[in-house]
């Protein structure tokens, strides 16, 4: 069975679970959305994939983002785990920080090579993030 990493953010819930391509097709169909707004990344040879969901953020990526390659795989893992940790942190305590903002906990293994793509696109989903929602999850402003 795969794992996948979901990132559906039309009410910006973060979703890591076991699952099947047929649960992702009822989720896409429940939330009627368009595939413009949706990013997917797949990495079959270690079975995780992110599915990105919110409007606004492909074109963001296209658009303002710095282009792959520009980071190195460490500064994004680096990078991604601070983010990570600090929004798990704050799934856990509703009372301090919006639960419509952090509904859910992120599955990123620390051990994992998640491959460039992934940890690009999630490094720039958080930027978009912070960005977007005026949060800061590493206590710096974030860089484009």
């Amino acid at each position: 069975m795969k794992t996948f990493i979901y990132i559906l953010l039309i009410s910006l819930a973060m979703v890591s679970c076991n699952t099947t391509d047929r649960a992702i097709q009822n989720t896409n169909e429940t939330l009627n959305l368009s595939e413009q707004d949706t990013v997917r990344i797949a990495n079959d040879a270690i079975e995780y994939e992110i599915i990105i969901i919110e409007p606004g953020f492909n074109t963001w990526l296209a658009s303002t983002a710095r282009p792959e390659g520009y980071y190195s795989q460490d500064f994004l893992e680096s990078r991604n785990r601070q983010y990570v940790t600090e929004w798990n942190s704050r799934v856990l305590q509703p009372h301090r920080f919006n639960p419509n903002l952090y509904e859910m906990q992120i599955d990123y293994q620390y051990g994992v090579d998640y491959g460039y793509e992934v940890n690009y696109k999630l490094y720039n989903y958080f930027i978009y993030f912070q960005l977007t929602h005026n949060q800061r999850l590493a206590g710096y402003v974030p860089r484009i």
